[in-house]
């Protein structure tokens, strides 16, 4: 062969190597950002300008360990300088953000979107997300799916990226930092309409995926005030009652407590989009984490027009995601409530319930007198039940921990007694009749298969589709069940065909400490 033609063979075969690896190469999935234009600049240079100046004006506190960050996501004129408060906060560089918004366009039920994007895009730059992450989320299909049209045009989530490409970037480039750090790889969950029970599972879940060099960014306004929210529950001093009515709600997410959080918004329609994405932080937080208010204005402030205003915080907490929690341990060394805690919580199980039927309204422990010890504080799920004469009289609790164990036996003995909707209010008159029984539960973990669960032993929740059912550990045994007929009776409650519990369906089992008045006489 001569020469020329084996240089011309080499030249067509690497040409042909190299066309079949560009074919078979993975195109990068990028999605660039629809507010550009719309929201902020879309011209770098101008919005880098808008963003030195309110960065300028913003003053961050000196915290240690920050590791989340509840923040607004108005248009920068209005809500920049907060949430530029909470960025110049931080302490430490991190390898990944989690931005959890709400949904304003899409309606979603029970459901979190993350978007599935190899990047990001803003005028700022392009930025990594962390599919690793994503994907690991994506493989509980009940609650997470990547729903695209949940991202189109969501700002909750989009607006928060050139406020920290400035800060980690920008900001290092001016400042002639010495080899600064990269940007950190972002991960975008999208929250719908939740129940607790969703918010519960779903922040259990994320916080198994959380670590020392993970951010948690919550994005939310707060309350929406004017006839163009609908909402006016007042119509003079309107500055000051703003304030009053924020300050309630940061009152209860100081105190991590979920479900006292979505109790208050139900209960005064106050208008804090982002209420679902702080209910699910509040369920993830680690107990020792710490609640410091960083900065807080509204948008009637800043424009000197009430008729219409939204209220900004900026939020940090403070602590470790990945310290292990040490369980309380009774007088003999074991893990677990002891005796004289169980009496205190059964006496106030009892008290709450004739303290709401004379008051109309939830006690605290101090007006019934009753003092709380440490494993009363812990942060434990609970269910209450009442009998009488035998026969259940109303049942209720829940099964992911959101509030400390005293609170939720507070929360739930009343609600067994006058909001279970299988039974008439329990009256007055009814209460020395009633029978109390508390299930103080462990965490929930998912087991592979119902051939897992262990009858006698295991509370367990079944979860097909978007319908679900739990049984407590007693249940079973006091029936006389073994585990299909067990599982049967669950599918049924749950609104799902007898054999539904055979195939494609999802287990979690928790177990409980079960204690009762009738033991204890």
């Amino acid at each position: 062969m001569k020469a020329g033609n084996a240089c011309k063979t080499i030249f067509c075969l690497v040409f042909f190597m190299s066309l079949v690896l560009f074919c078979f190469a993975e195109i990068e999935k990028n999605f660039k950002s629809t507010l550009a234009g719309r929201w902020y600049p879309a011209d770098k240079a101008e919005l880098t300008k808008l963003l030195d100046g309110l960065y300028s004006k913003a003053e961050g506190k000196e915290l240690k360990d920050v590791i989340a960050l509840i923040q607004p996501h108005a248009g920068y004129q209005y809500s920049g300088r907060t949430a530029f408060c909470g960025i110049k906060s931080l302490d430490r560089t991190c390898k990944r953000i989690v931005i959890i918004g709400p949904t304003h366009y899409l309606p979603m039920s029970n459901v979190f979107s993350v978007p599935r994007y190899d990047s990001f895009e803003t005028p700022l730059g392009k930025v990594a997300m962390d599919t690793e992450f994503i994907d690991k989320l994506l493989k509980e299909k009940s609650l997470f799916k990547d729903i695209p049209e949940a991202l189109t045009n969501e700002h909750s989530v989009q607006i928060q990226v050139p406020l920290l490409q400035y800060d980690f970037t920008i900001k290092n480039q001016k400042s002639k930092i010495e080899n600064p750090p990269g940007f950190p790889k972002i991960v975008f969950i999208i929250a719908g309409e939740c129940s607790l029970e969703t918010i519960n599972e779903a922040g259990r879940i994320i916080k198994g995926l959380m670590d020392s060099e993970t951010l948690l960014l919550i994005s939310s306004d707060f309350t929406h005030y004017g006839a163009s929210f609908g909402f006016v529950p007042f119509k003079d001093n309107i500055p000051e009652k703003l304030k009053e009515l924020d300050t309630s709600v940061y009152d209860f997410i100081e105190k991590k407590d979920s479900g006292g959080f979505l109790k208050y918004i139900k209960d005064t329609g106050d208008t804090v989009c982002g209420n679902m994405p702080i209910a699910t932080a509040l369920a993830m937080l680690p107990e020792n984490s710490k609640c410091i208010k960083l900065y807080y204005t509204t948008s009637g402030e800043i424009s000197g027009d009430y008729r219409n205003s939204v209220s900004y915080f900026s939020i940090a907490f403070t602590g470790k995601w990945d310290g292990k929690k040490e369980a309380v341990m009774n007088d003999n060394g074991k893990k677990g409530l002891t005796d004289e805690e169980k009496s205190r919580l059964l006496v106030l199980a009892r008290k709450s319930i004739v303290y709401y039927l004379e008051k109309g309204r939830d006690p605290t422990t101090e007006e019934l007198g009753i003092e709380l010890t440490a494993g009363m504080k812990e942060k434990r799920a609970a269910f209450v039940t009442l009998k009488e004469e035998g026969e259940l009289r109303g049942c209720i609790g829940e099964i992911f921990p959101s509030q400390e164990l005293y609170m939720s036996v507070i929360v739930h003995a009343i609600a067994a007694a006058v909001k279970d909707r299988r039974f008439e209010p329990v009256r007055k008159d009814e209460v020395d009749k009633l029978e109390i029984d508390i299930s103080a539960l462990t965490p929930p973990k998912e087991v592979a298969s119902y051939k897992d669960i262990k009858i006698g032993t295991d509370g367990m929740v079944l979860k097909k589709g978007f319908r679900s059912a739990v049984f407590l550990p007693q249940v079973a045994t006091e029936q006389g069940w073994n585990l299909e007929t067990t599982l049967t009776h669950l599918a049924n409650k749950a609104g799902l065909p007898s054999d539904a519990w055979k195939e494609g369906a999802n287990y979690l089992t928790f177990q409980a400490e079960v204690f009762g008045e009738e033991e204890k006489k």
